[in-house]
């Protein structure tokens, strides 16, 4: 499990140092992964949004 979440965290960085290398105009390959991290992110905030709007909704628990 530990081996797991250090691979992820491996992911996570290299993404945000690709992309702020983008940011300073980088090589095609760079920005291609600032992109994908950049749109997982957004993915995840839209998901993460969508998820409390419908655990605030649900009137209670299920008792």
């Amino acid at each position: 499990m530990i081996v797991v979440l250090l691979g992820v965290l491996v992911f996570v960085v290299a993404g945000c140092g690709c992309v702020v290398w983008a940011q300073r105009g980088g090589p095609r390959w760079v920005r291609a992964v600032a992109a994908l991290t950049l749109g997982a992110g957004e993915l995840l905030r839209f998901a993460e949004k969508n998820r409390r709007r419908g655990s605030s909704s649900g009137g209670g628990g299920g008792d």
